[in-house]
């Protein structure tokens, strides 16, 4: 249910009607436009949107999409239904011209269906399923009347030889007038540059009137100043006679021709016309596309309850009012969710609070009239079962209403058809009685839509509705900013907190005398006056801290993916590990058996010479040793693979020792290695649980519980830690190579965050040569997008940026090219 009656006035969509009806190209389109018309219901909605943006993505991407011409004959179709009538040439031409526009169109998506009758435009493809093609028709018209809309001398035998007739009495009357002309020039009555003339489809001799005697003829007429004479010659007269004669013939016989084609036409009339009506939605359609691409409407996600998340939203009139005037329009960013249903906006006059309301009002409206609305792809919007305002002045002389009692007659009614379906606008709340009251009145019945479940916008100027706004669940403050330096407004919505309506301030900006601003500011008392102040104040201070809260909650979030990363990549390397010992253990077992087939031959021709019996026990006894000492530590694990974390639940306790917990003390002199590291340094001293360690020529202090001690030497000299360092950064160079990827994800992150990250990466893809590489950065208010190209626009490697295709992202998405 849409109120008042004069609702889209109010908000401005007459206007939006209006544009769609111009970018029509026939009246059948403009019927569609005139008959567009408010729904809530879900299917409805999402079929119109859908077929729109369909078509608004073939016209954007794809030039072959039939723009033929669509010319109404719809009543002409109606009118010739009895016996007897017939179609004009004209409008038989217009047929043949909109038939052409129907195969056209059928082809067009008969050519993109696959085999399985798949297509990439299923909406549109339904909407085509209406249209039938007549061939046969098309031939019959192009066999009667030519492009110019004439009969054909080949319509029929008759016609052929009545034109024949025709052509031969036109060439007798030319010779005989010629030669009558001549004889009146030589007579002197007529000037040697005479020309005939035709009158009532005779030829007739142009004569003054004092020689009309010396013509022997028919006068047919004269002219207006009385100075020339139409005279018809005597000798042409018969001739006349029968060119009039066949004249008659012929216009009998296309009569009859007509008559005959429109017969042929006539069983296939309610066809025709059920396919003028699929033209005549396409045109609709395709009128809506257009529009859509000069407002930058687009598809959102759309859902079948009640949803308000909107971006970068804007009222299409007011976009194409400041577009004429060389200005920009303000996009209005607004969010709305079950746990904040009902928006108080507060703020200064002409702060653009009333065009928040309408441009609520006008694109939830265009949505559910099936319009695309002008807001971000990435906005999600719901549908309403009302949708009530109370914007402007409905006073009336002749209804005794005044200004008040309209804003109460509204107020009763949406009170008494409310429900949570409903969507209500409301200006100026409470405004137009005595303050006290009207604000009681206007929180009682704020207090009622909010208990009904009511979504909507209202604006006002009274602090209790602030202040119960800021304590009522369901409900949430709104203010529209305002530059205090400047003293003007910013034209932008801020959710959550109240704004001031700075009176002070603008009356002092007028040019309002100061004493008179100082006695106001008495009147009222400071704290009044402060009120705003401290409201605001309250109001940042919380913004401060729930960013923060939200900052700690995406570290924390970051932390645990890291940590799960780190997990999984321990628990590979551990895997991996095993695999590779237990690879290297059966080649070690294969090797050794080999060794020993050899060393048991050996054996044998050491027997075979009467060898010393000892000397042969010993050296099976070192076989035997060095065999344990191969296969020893089976299920030991490396030190650096034993650090590594396991995963919580897979976690087995090793079985060790008294003597294997207890850590060998490290004294000054003892060589060790710093935990994680392979390089071998000597202890210079120890005191209490740090060591002072010297790794080549570099002394450090270390915890005693990162090193342990190892039989490995100390390598000399500089060049080792040199080494050591050129390593380790040439090996973290190349892990951060075979990390980089082309692409990075900064949504979420507040701007400096980002921008820190993103100039990291930047510095790599530069390092690693990187052609191109796209930047995540989502829509939302687009201040991360702007600081981020900003930065880019600094970067000399870059050579271009730009937003990703409309396919892959848009706007969401930057595109760096170096």
């Amino acid at each position: 249910m849409i109120y008042p009656e004069n609702f889209e006035y109010k908000i401005g969509f007459d206007a939006v009607r209006r544009m769609v009806a111009e970018r029509c190209s026939s009246p059948l389109g403009q019927m569609c436009v005139d008959r567009m018309a408010f729904t809530d219901d879900f299917e409805t909605v999402s079929r119109l949107l859908g077929e729109t943006a369909e078509l608004k993505g073939i016209l954007e991407g794809d030039n072959d999409f039939p723009s033929g011409d669509i010319r109404d004959l719809t009543e002409r179709l109606r009118a010739v239904r009895p016996d007897g009538t017939h179609l004009s040439t004209a409008e038989l031409i217009d047929l043949r011209v909109s038939m052409s526009t129907m195969a056209e169109l059928a082809e067009y998506f008969a050519k993109r269906r696959d085999d399985d009758s798949a297509t990439p435009y299923p909406l549109l493809d339904a909407v085509a399923g209406g249209l039938t093609v007549f061939p046969m028709l098309v031939s019959a018209i192009d066999r009667v009347v030519d492009r110019w809309g004439n009969v054909k001398d080949s319509a029929s035998a008759e016609l052929a030889e009545i034109r024949k007739s025709l052509n031969s009495m036109n060439g007798r009357v030319n010779t005989v007038m010629r030669r009558v002309m001549a004889a009146a020039v030589r007579d002197g009555i007529i000037e040697a540059d005479t020309s005939p003339s035709m009158r009532d489809g005779r030829l007739v001799l142009p004569v003054a009137p004092m020689h009309k005697r010396r013509v022997p003829g028919i006068v047919h007429d004269e002219s207006a100043t009385g100075k020339t004479v139409f005279i018809e010659p005597a000798e042409v007269v018969e001739v006349n006679n029968r060119i009039r004669e066949l004249r008659m013939d012929e216009h009998r016989e296309e009569m009859r021709i007509l008559v005959a084609l429109t017969t042929e036409l006539r069983p296939h009339l309610d066809t025709l016309i059920e396919s003028y009506g699929v033209l005549g939605m396409f045109d609709f359609i395709r009128a809506k596309a257009i529009l859509a691409h000069d407002i930058d409407a687009t598809m959102p996600h759309l859902t079948a309850g009640q949803e308000l998340e909107w971006y970068h939203a804007c009222h299409p009139v007011l976009r194409e009012s400041l577009e004429r005037q060389g200005k920009h329009v303000v996009p209005l960013d607004i969010v709305l969710t079950p746990q904040r249903r009902l928006l108080l906006i507060s703020g200064p006059n002409a702060g653009g609070k009333s065009v928040t309301l309408k441009t609520v009002a006008i694109v939830q409206y265009m949505l559910q009239c099936g319009l695309l609305p002008p807001v971000y792809d990435n906005s999600h919007c719901g549908l309403f079962g009302d949708i009530f305002i109370d914007i402007g002045d409905d006073q009336s002389i002749e209804d005794d209403l005044s200004t008040y009692s309209s804003h109460l007659r509204n107020m009763k009614f949406f009170v008494t058809r409310g429900s949570s379906r409903s969507l209500i606008l409301i200006d100026e709340f409470g405004a137009g009685t005595e303050p006290q009251i009207g604000g009681a009145i206007a929180q009682a019945l704020l207090a009622e839509f909010n208990s009904r479940g009511m979504w909507g916008v209202v604006t006002t100027h009274f602090q209790n509705l602030k202040k119960f706004a800021d304590e009522t669940p369901g409900l949430v403050n709104g203010s529209m900013l305002y530059d205090r330096q400047a003293m003007r407004p910013l034209f932008t919505l801020s959710i959550g907190h109240p704004g001031s309506s700075f009176a002070i301030e603008i009356a002092r900006k007028t040019g309002l005398p100061e004493s008179i601003i100082n006695a106001a500011s008495e009147i009222v008392g400071s704290d009044y006056v402060n009120l705003d102040k401290y409201l605001l104040d309250i109001a940042r201070d919380r913004r401060y801290w729930e960013n923060k809260r939200r900052d700690i909650r995406e570290k924390e979030k970051r932390v645990d993916q890291v940590l799960e990363r780190y997990q999984d990549d321990a628990e590979t390397l551990r895997r991996r590990r095993n695999e590779i010992i237990g690879e290297a253990r059966e080649e070690a077992r294969r090797i050794l058996e080999g060794s020993n087939a050899a060393i048991e031959r050996a054996i044998h021709d050491i027997r075979r010479s009467q060898a010393d019996r000892e000397k042969t026990l010993e050296a099976r006894r070192r076989l035997a040793d060095e065999r344990r000492e191969l296969t020893q530590g089976e299920t030991n694990e490396h030190p650096a693979i034993a650090r590594l974390p396991k995963r919580k639940g897979r976690q087995t306790a090793p079985k060790t020792t008294e003597a294997d917990d207890r850590p060998k003390a490290i004294t000054a002199g003892d060589h060790v290695q710093l935990d994680g590291a392979g390089t071998v340094g000597t202890v210079e001293e120890v005191r209490g649980k740090q060591a002072t360690v010297i790794f080549g020529q570099i002394r450090t202090t270390v915890k005693l519980d990162r090193l342990r001690p190892t039989l490995k030497q100390p390598s000399s000299g500089a060049s080792r830690t040199a080494s050591f360092i050129s390593t380790a950064t040439t090996d973290d160079s190349r892990e951060r190579q075979l990390r980089f990827k082309t692409e990075i994800d900064l949504r979420g992150m507040r701007v400096d965050e980002a921008l820190q990250a993103v100039t990291y990466y930047i510095d790599d893809a530069i390092q690693f040569n990187a052609g191109r590489v796209r930047i995540l950065h989502g829509t939302g208010t687009g201040a991360l997008r702007q600081s981020i190209r900003q930065y880019l626009s600094t970067v000399p490697a870059v050579r271009r940026f730009a937003d990703e295709d409309v396919r892959f992202g848009g706007a969401g998405i930057t595109v760096v090219e170096f």
